[in-house]
């Protein structure tokens, strides 16, 4: 096509700006396509040049990551108690969502969860008794990834609370999760009233041993093909797992009816879980973070294995940097509010269940389950606008995780914290909202886009690993 060709062709414009100028293009009449563009984030000069100077080695670290993460197996082979089995669990020790932090810096929710446990383990006779002892200095606090657990909102796990058991069957790692709650008024989401603890010891003293006996029974239930089914059928296994508990379901009430003798207690067990959409959660936490921590310790991966929010901040852990925290302000969630509440009464992020979304679940799939986009005021267009963004941040593809309105493409999996911040895209996350006063419990839910602070801090620590090795 000659130049005097071109000049008499339609106007066509490539807007690389605010989407604004697009609408008065469109206003104008004149024929646009919108470019999702942004500059990098800033980072300092010298990381940027060793990033550049070592990119085929962390190109082949990355590969490798991505080899062991997707090749992974979680299965559920058990249960226990946490004390039993969670490695370093104490009596006087508590563990919590996020990354590190100290009771005078804990946000409403996570207190109101630890004063919770501190009496549904005896330590504690009142709310008042639990706050001084929970701040006296006797009981310690750590991260539930600092042990091979996880845990949704709060994240509070306590000695005798009862835990599911995952093993990556492809790597013999671990991962352990407490049981779902349900929704609304629950110890997770910061409640510790006196029917949520009665809720808690029933699930200790009822349900957990006819799960126990059932798992037993079945030997194994393959958590992977679950949560692959239930992508074809609507959730994304974080914020919708309508799908993955109705599978869990069919597998797990034929064992329970065949080993449980009190006929009662079955049916409440089976009720209870047929009446809580959310129980799968708890089980594809843990088995994205058994995935994901089989890749830990490779040296110069830029791939993150941990996403997680205590409420105050937002942290990630690189495959490449060791068990090194990257913080920075965890964020309030865009969110849909129960009647009575507003975006004021709402905590910032919390929970360990953005693990999903480090596997390449949750708000990176959520192409596969526009339901949630509808929820939280959004469009099916949306969620597939969400996704197809989370392509460009990840390493690779699962082929076992597949979207059926991208037409079975593989779910985004693998975060690369250089294209985090090449891209300036942080990583799309679907979640609960829970009320920033103790006691209150889930007031929303809603999403939100990662800050990029802590992206930016593992870009540079990985970067002071590479000059320093």
């Amino acid at each position: 096509m000659s130049i005097n060709d071109i000049f008499k062709q339609p106007i066509k414009v490539v807007n690389t700006g605010l989407a604004s100028f697009q609408t008065n293009l469109e206003t104008a009449g004149a024929e646009s396509i919108q470019v999702n563009w942004r500059p990098p984030a800033e980072v300092s000069k010298e990381s940027i040049l060793l990033m550049e100077q070592f990119r085929e080695r962390t190109d082949r670290a990355n590969a490798e990551a991505m080899r062991i993460i997707l090749s992974g197996k979680p299965v559920l082979i058990g249960m226990g108690k946490a004390l039993d089995y969670i490695p370093g669990m104490r009596g006087d020790l508590i563990l919590h969502s996020g990354s590190p932090v100290t009771w005078d810096r804990m946000c409403g929710p996570t207190r109101g969860a630890i004063m919770g446990a501190l009496i549904y383990e005896g330590l504690a006779g009142s709310i008042e008794e639990a706050e001084v002892l929970a701040a006296s200095g006797k009981i310690s606090f750590a991260p539930c990834h600092e042990h091979a657990s996880v845990g949704p909102m709060a994240g509070i796990i306590s000695a005798s609370m009862p835990v599911f058991i995952i093993q990556n069957e492809t790597y013999g790692n671990l991962a352990y999760c407490t049981l779902n709650e349900g929704l609304g008024k629950v110890l997770r989401y910061g409640a510790f009233s006196p029917e949520v603890i009665e809720k808690l010891k029933w699930m200790e003293q009822v349900m957990y041993p006819i799960l126990k006996t059932a798992i037993e029974k079945l030997g194994k239930i393959d958590l992977r093909n679950i949560i692959s089914q239930a992508l074809h059928m609507g959730d994304e296994v974080h914020n919708r797992n309508r799908a993955a508990t109705s599978l869990f379901y069919r597998i797990i009430t034929p064992a329970i009816v065949e080993t449980c003798e009190n006929k009662p207690d079955a049916i409440k067990v089976l009720n209870f879980i047929n009446g809580n959409d959310h129980f799968f959660l708890n089980l594809s936490m843990p088995a994205s973070k058994a995935c994901l921590d089989a890749a830990r310790d490779i040296p110069w991966s830029s791939i993150a294995v941990v996403m997680a929010r205590n409420g105050t901040d937002f942290g990630v852990q690189l495959a490449g940097t060791g068990d090194q925290w990257f913080t920075g302000k965890s964020p309030v969630p865009d969110a849909l509010f129960f009647p009575g509440y507003t975006k004021e009464d709402a905590n910032p992020d919390i929970g360990d269940s953005a693990i999903t979304e480090t596997l390449g679940l949750g708000g990176f799939a959520i192409a596969a389950a526009p339901a949630i986009a509808q929820f939280v005021g959004g469009t099916a267009q949306d969620a597939v606008r969400y996704t197809l963004d989370m392509y460009q941040i990840t390493a690779a593809e699962n082929p076992l995780f597949q979207i059926p309105s991208l037409n079975f493409r593989g779910a985004p999996a693998g975060i690369d914290i250089r294209k985090v911040i090449e891209k300036n895209i942080t990583p799309f996350i679907d979640t609960g909202v829970a009320h920033k006063n103790p006691g209150v419990g889930q007031v929303g839910a809603g999403v939100l886009s990662a800050p990029i602070e802590p992206f930016r801090k593992a870009y540079e620590g990985l970067a002071k690993t590479m000059k320093a090795g």
